[in-house]
């Protein structure tokens, strides 16, 4: 620790600070441009210029820059100089010199870093009456809109696309005041995290396309904390809705998830809550007869089905809440609950939790990702199934250029000088996958195998480790030089990371990372584990517990039971067509609760309108067992009496209510929750995930909007100039519109948007936290549900088979994307456009053998169903595998691992 004076007064801060966070930390405001805190310090803008004085004595001081100088012991600052404050005003006035007079018009306005400084500084005359510079702007896909003439040169755009993102297509281009900064020429970002560039350019030179098309300012939208529901990371998000539709995503910033960063999919994928076509109010099937009903209806229909049935299952799902589960786990037993996963799936998450609970091996939230230095990742394509966890990893690798700098005594924050000493070293990553992946470039090793020989490498590790872990027989001797580097490697490391998952579709993979993370941890303390899962609730949904999906289709078909009832679970998706088919044709009465209109909710005899994330509240768990809660951002029927959208755990309240001809229920979330707890005790915590509905500020609860919010009266004014009374927020301590309490230093953990006097744009989150890039200041939101214990995890020793060409045929690898394998996200017609075209991917030798090229119809039948694709042919994937794009429409998860006899040429 550190004694510094700033105006006069002492302060205690961290000594290995540089002094504008220390002073942004302690409340001062400070304008700064190129400086930001995952990006450290580079001293170009000269905007954070404070004074610096020797010595009590020292009566005239220096002018330094805040963001390169360290806050050393005894130090003496000014923020509020005269000279300092005209030197700050002087620099802000050469930035503006070129930048257009285009606020009113600017996507930006209102959300600007570059409007608060200004207005900070004091500077409100422009006197520069020249002709201004003017550039060409490009087109960069459908994420990002591109407009050059805003740019003040602050350079955060390419040190955060190219040092922190690893990104190759974005540079700058030009010399001394004619800088460029964009692509070689028009084309869409290549990078997952492209759109980053919106939050960290302080200017509107990089906005939002897709908030563009239905533009509103920041102050007129309605904004709530949310988790993203795109993959099993649960980073956290901000939603901002106008008009009953969802406007833009914004990061949340959490201490130990995603910090400042989101990915592409996570930003921009929310399309399919806007859809016009998914289910608004329950409709019941009779024939070809199709009735829209209303709430009283439509649960009356319901339990009469229920009555009438002989048995009933319910099938739950994993992108829905552990509330809406358990809701239908109550509802129907537990001896009649699935979980809605197909059993492949279904055994590698029992198995995930099995490790979790008993491997007494740390798991580590993405912020603790980037501090390991020896990384083994195991059969995952990360970048494409949870890549905030890539890019977390991309800043492990990088840590040994800030250990280097450290032994020479160089802070963390001084981006600069890190960079020349590190000269691009990293720290070593591992990895396996069946074909090249996008953390290749990072990688000291890639080994593309089948899933089996992968986990044959796993296990081989493991045993090099630890002679008491099974031996691999008959493993290849030309990999053991490998397997002998790795593991001398993982051991000579101070924090080994193990990474691994359930995309692969194999139990094996996931008992090799644990036995690797076994064998480490009997040697070294700071060993880490981590298991992503397939959704944003796969934790959750195991934990609640239930059978797969193949044991409920079993007992459908064989007629045990007459009636189903399925949360938000498209079936074709996680079985084949004709398995499904041959079920359901025994069901008498089939319901089905979803937000979206699926091949599922095609066949229902009763279809209930179920709300997204966006429209509800419920708790999720994330693959590092932490329990979040998301919160409805509006009320659909605010706007249009005819919408009947409920959260999926109310309707199944009303219908338990209805079959017990009771009026008791569940009145709010907090009372399903405090049931939930009572039958689950595994999921005590998650009352903790966030305050109770009754929680409140000085007798207030917390606003959704700014104060500044306008022309509420408007919204509805083409149904009533009569302004009715805001939605009542029954369910969570928000009220909606601006109605009550949303000042940065209230207690409270869960924010709905970024916002402190003087400061509009992202970058006031330094507002919320108890220092500048560190933990929110009171405590990141949620709760872990699964604690470290002593180690009861035995070796597994089910080692597989070498792989084996299946005889005249081809066994199927599991490709992902990061646009396109989600499912609701593919409904999303800006994701649509980042979408690959489906393919079949084949070996160079396959195809020789074959006789056939690159782009050639390949048409083939698997499971009774068949597909017509373009080939593609990869070096890496191995003989005697095709891989296909699992997830895409019509490319169900269930292909993963098949074999497939009949590949042919389409003529």
């Amino acid at each position: 620790m550190s004694t510094i004076y700033v105006d006069g007064k002492e302060y205690e801060v961290n000594g290995s600070d540089n002094v504008l966070s220390v002073c942004l930390s302690l409340g001062f405001n400070i304008p700064y441009f190129c400086w930001h805190p995952a990006l450290g310090s580079v001293g170009a803008c000269r905007q954070c210029a404070i004074k610096k004085y020797q010595s009590v004595t020292d009566t005239r001081g220096q002018l330094i820059m805040s963001c390169m100088t360290p806050a050393d012991d005894g130090s003496l600052f000014s923020v509020n100089d005269y000279e300092a404050e005209a030197f700050r005003k002087s620099m802000i006035e050469l930035f503006m010199i070129n930048h257009p007079h285009d606020c009113p018009v600017c996507e930006e306005g209102g959300h600007c870093h570059l409007q608060d400084m200004t207005v900070m500084t004091g500077h409100s005359l422009r006197r520069y009456r020249f002709t201004k510079r003017t550039h060409y702007n490009q087109n960069l896909g459908p994420f990002i809109s591109h407009e050059m003439n805003r740019c003040i040169s602050c350079y955060r755009c390419v040190r955060y696309y190219n040092d922190y993102a690893d990104g190759h297509d974005l540079g700058v281009y030009g010399t001394h005041d004619n800088l460029y900064f964009g692509r070689i020429s028009d084309g869409t970002l290549e990078s997952e995290f492209s759109g980053n560039l919106v939050e960290i350019c302080p200017t509107g030179v990089f906005t939002d396309k897709t908030h563009s098309k239905r533009y509103n300012r920041k102050w007129d939208m309605q904004f709530a904390p949310s988790v993203c529901q795109q993959c099993s990371i649960g980073c956290n998000i901000n939603l901002g809705e106008r008009y009953g539709e969802i406007r833009r995503i914004e990061n949340c910033y959490h201490g130990m998830i995603n910090q400042y960063f989101l990915c592409d999919l996570g930003r921009f994928g929310y399309g399919y809550v806007n859809l016009k076509d998914r289910p608004h109010s329950a409709i019941h099937r009779s024939g070809t007869n199709v009735i829209a009903l209303n709430r009283h209806e439509a649960v009356q229909v319901a339990s009469n089905m229920l009555r009438e049935a002989k048995k009933v299952i319910g099938i739950g799902s994993v992108r829905a809440s552990i509330e809406s589960n358990f809701a239908l786990f109550s509802l129907v037993g537990k001896d009649n609950f699935s979980s809605g996963m197909q059993e492949e799936e279904h055994s590698c998450l029992n198995l995930i939790l099995q490790i979790l609970r008993n491997s007494g091996v740390h798991i580590p939230s993405l912020r603790e990702i980037e501090s390991y230095d020896a990384i083994l990742l195991l059969g995952e394509d990360l970048t494409q199934t949870s890549a905030r966890m890539a890019l977390s990893l991309r800043q492990a690798v990088k840590g040994k250029a800030r250990d280097l700098a450290l032994k020479r005594n160089i802070a963390e924050w001084h981006s600069a000088a890190i960079g020349n000493i590190g000269l691009g070293s990293r720290y070593p990553l591992f990895l396996t996958n069946v074909d090249s992946t996008r953390l290749d470039d990072i990688a000291a090793w890639s080994y593309y195998a089948p899933v089996e020989d992968q986990a044959r490498l796993g296990f081989a590790i493991a045993h090099r480790l630890d002679p008491n872990a099974p031996l691999v027989q008959d493993f290849d001797q030309n990999l053991s030089n490998y397997v002998d580097i790795i593991a001398r490697t993982l051991l000579d490391s101070k924090k080994p990371l193990i990474i691994s998952g359930s995309h692969s579709g194999s139990i094996e993979i996931i008992q090799a990372a644990a036995n690797v993370a076994k064998a480490l941890s009997v040697r070294l303390s700071n060993v880490g584990i981590s298991l992503v899962t397939s959704a944003v609730n796969s934790l959750g949904l195991g934990l609640i517990g239930g059978y797969s999906l193949n044991q409920a289709l079993e007992k459908i078909k064989s007629s045990e039971s007459d009636t189903v009832i399925i949360l938000e679970n498209d079936l074709y998706r996680h079985a084949p067509k004709y398995i499904i088919d041959n079920a359901l044709s025994n069901v008498r009465s089939m319901i089905v609760l979803d937000h979206q209109n699926t091949l599922t909710t095609d066949r229902a005899g009763l279809v209930f309108s179920s709300a997204s994330f966006a429209e509800s509240d419920g708790t999720v768990v994330n693959q590092e067992g932490r329990a979040q809660r998301f919160f409805q951002v509006y009320d659909p029927s605010y706007y249009d009496d005819k919408i009947e959208i409920l959260a999926s755990w109310r309707w199944l309240g009303l219908i338990k209510c209805a079959m017990k001809r009771s009026d008791t229920g569940w009145y709010n979330l907090d009372d399903i929750i405090d049931d939930c707890v009572s039958v689950l005790p595994c999921l005590s915590e998650i009352k903790k995930a966030a305050p109770n509905a009754n929680f409140r500020i000085f007798g207030q609860k917390l606003s959704r909007s700014p104060h500044r919010c306008s022309g509420r009266t408007a919204m509805r004014a083409d149904i009533s100039v009569h302004e009715p009374r805001q939605p009542q927020d029954l369910d969570s301590m928000f009220a909606f519109s601006m109605e009550g309490n949303n000042q940065p230093n209230s207690s409270r953990s869960h924010i709905p948007f970024a916002w402190s006097p003087g400061w509009n744009s992202p970058q006031a989150w330094n507002k919320f936290q108890e220092k500048v890039g560190g933990h929110l200041r009171n405590g990141d939101p949620g709760t872990l549900l699964i604690r470290r214990k002593k180690i009861t995890l035995d070796w597994f020793k089910n080692i597989p088979k070498r792989f084996i060409k299946p005889d005249k045929g081809w066994r199927i690898a599991p490709y992902f994307h990061l646009f396109g394998s989600d499912e609701m996200t593919q409904k999303t017609p800006v994701i649509q456009q980042r979408m690959s075209k489906p393919y079949l991917m084949m070996n160079f030798k396959d195809a020789e053998m074959l006789q056939i090229n690159e782009g050639t119809l390949i048409e083939f039948t698997c499971y009774g169903e068949t597909r017509c694709l373009p080939l593609r042919l990869s070096s890496q994937l191995q003989f005697g595998q095709v891989g296909l794009p699992l997830g895409f429409p019509g490319i169900g998860v269930f292909l993963c691992g098949a074999d497939i006899y009949n590949l042919r040429r389409v003529l």
